[in-house]
């Protein structure tokens, strides 16, 4: 397996196929001076991604939040765990909100994985939205298809 490493100075690969669990989706963690997390994994290998965090050098009691980017089981399966350890706000599009927060239409059942629902904290809206974190700006873009509320930062 591989190990989590830095792209650029603040983004890095933390989890994926090859450096997590076969099952999840590429891990990325934005280090904006808060941490930020695009998409979390299937949900069997959150001890895996954070201890990868820690190799980094990185602290991931510092993670703000975490970035959504559909709702399928391979992206939002560790959302849960993330929150309750590290309390991250859960960011997601409204229009795949409802599926993280009741875990219908995850996919969960097509890789025999169970999830954990959660609340999402903040629901985007519209085609485009900027977060800010720290001195950094986000802009986020919806790009349905894969599912309803699928964004891009």
């Amino acid at each position: 397996m591989q190990q989590p490493y830095r792209i650029l100075e603040s983004i890095s690969l933390i989890g994926g196929a090859d450096i997590s669990h076969r099952y999840d989706c590429c891990v990325y963690l934005l280090d904006l001076g808060q941490n930020v997390i695009i998409d979390s994994g299937a949900g069997l290998s959150f001890q895996k991604i954070a201890g990868n965090i820690e190799r980094l050098g990185l602290d991931p009691s510092r993670i703000e939040a975490m970035l959504a980017t559909h709702a399928h089981i391979d992206h939002i399966g560790s959302l849960h765990a993330f929150k309750e350890k590290y309390k991250a706000q859960i960011i997601a599009h409204e229009l795949d909100a409802d599926a993280i927060e009741s875990g219908i239409g995850t996919a969960a059942e097509a890789y025999g994985v169970d999830y954990s629902p959660c609340t999402v904290d903040i629901r985007l809206k519209g085609e485009k939205q900027a977060l800010s974190f720290g001195e950094h700006t986000l802009n986020i873009v919806h790009i349905p298809g894969h599912t309803p509320g699928s964004i891009a930062a």
